[in-house]
């Protein structure tokens, strides 16, 4: 492992990954991305862009994922291709697969999600001979005939209509009712009027069939049970996605029972140091658009973090004489008003104590980490550790005397 230790470090090159990148090595901080693929995540493989901020048609997502990569590096972010492998949480080191270990004070979980399967009879067997989950990637093998997509929502309903610019036809299965779709409206609108799209109604998939390449499907009904062979040379399937988070089962990291990374608003985990953002965590809605935001807030986060709890370590845990810290929040006004008393008894001993002061507010891990709920609240250190404790209505001159006393006699 090298002596270097980044500041941050970011496993995953989606666009998630890559704003956190910009915001990160902007900010002056040593910034690591790991990416074991071509930056940009899915997004990479969108070939319409058209509903990111300021972006109107015309905008390729492989294009909009160039921009960022470049971006990032323009501000100094170093960007290395490899695969994560293992993750000492606590200790925030980083193995790969080439054999490297990367050192970091904060990490930024990234990885993305990939395509769900159907696990359907001939789905892996044609995968890549008919069988695909990106139309960006493998339209243009399709061109003059005729193939067949799954799904109904955004992605299922905008990669269709790609396609048509390349095949003879194109069949959108869907589960639901007819008329019936999860794609937003603009999507569906445009969809139903393409003359190229076709539509089987409340129906699956229930194998794929082919020798060496794909030739037909099943359809199944799925009110009737009812089986429907139909001839196609291609299959897409958008079905939604499941997260790329085995590497950090077993680590301590909360994951939801889909595997999804649990947040709170400012992307932190229930590890301190380490944050994640884009698809893999659980959110609302998984775009290009939410995904750098997550990116931008992580970066802003773990800057926060870094300064938190370094000034803390230094001013507070390193200091050779006791500390008296103040957890307070110039928003309380009671606070406020007994700050006067806690400073000049405090500052009464002269060197004898330190008085460090930390605004609840800004530093709310720290004060989560010594239970501090109430405002103002007095943690007096020694050598590092917690000797005493005194809340709220417990403080006065006296009760602040005597614990100082007991603490440099």
């Amino acid at each position: 492992m090298s002596d270097k230790v980044y500041d941050i470090l970011i496993v995953g090159g989606g666009p998630g990954g890559l704003a956190a990148a910009i915001y990160g090595a902007r900010a002056r901080l040593n910034t690591l991305l790991i990416e074991k693929g071509k930056t940009g995540g899915q997004a990479a493989t969108t070939e319409d862009m058209e509903n990111y901020p300021g972006f109107a048609r015309g905008t390729t997502g492989p294009g909009l994922m160039k921009a960022f990569t470049e971006h990032a590096e323009s501000f100094g972010a170093e960007i290395v291709r490899d695969e994560v492998v293992k993750i000492d949480m606590e200790e925030k080191v980083v193995h790969t697969k080439s054999g490297a270990t990367y050192k970091s004070k904060t990490i930024i979980l990234a990885p993305g999600a990939v395509p769900r399967t159907l696990n359907i009879p001939g789905e892996f067997a044609l995968r890549g001979k008919g069988v695909s989950y990106c139309a960006t990637c493998d339209a243009d093998f399709f061109e003059e005939l005729d193939v067949v997509v799954l799904g109904n929502g955004d992605a299922a309903i905008e990669e269709a209509g790609y396609l048509t610019k390349f095949a003879n036809s194109v069949t959108i299965i869907v589960i639901h009712d007819e008329g019936i779709l999860d794609a937003a409206p603009m999507l569906q609108e445009r969809a139903f009027k393409n003359p190229k799209i076709k539509w089987v109604w409340n129906s699956t998939l229930a194998e794929i069939k082919g020798d060496g390449l794909v030739e037909s499907v099943v359809i199944k009904n799925v009110k009737t049970n009812e089986l429907t062979e139909m001839e196609t040379n291609g299959v897409f399937i958008y079905v939604g996605t499941v997260p790329q988070t085995e590497f950090v089962k077993d680590t301590g990291l909360e994951l939801d029972e889909r595997g999804y990374i649990v947040t709170n608003e400012k992307m932190e985990t229930n590890i301190d140091g380490v944050f994640a953002v884009g698809d893999a965590r659980v959110k609302y809605l998984r775009q290009v658009v939410t995904a750098a935001a997550d990116g931008a807030i992580a970066a802003v986060a773990a800057e926060k973090y870094i300064v938190e709890e370094e000034g803390f370590r230094q001013s507070v845990l390193e200091e050779d004489r006791p500390v008296a810290v103040v957890f307070w929040s110039p928003m309380v006004q009671k606070a406020i008003e007994m700050m006067p008393t806690i400073e000049t008894t405090i500052d009464s001993y002269g060197e004898k104590v330190k008085l460090w002061k930390m605004d609840t507010y800004r530093n709310q891990r720290v004060a989560n980490r010594y239970n501090v709920t109430k405002n103002p609240t007095i943690v007096l250190f020694n050598k590092g550790e917690v000797v005493a404790t005194l809340e709220e209505d417990a403080i006065t001159e006296d009760s602040i005397r005597q614990a100082l006393a007991d603490l440099v006699s």
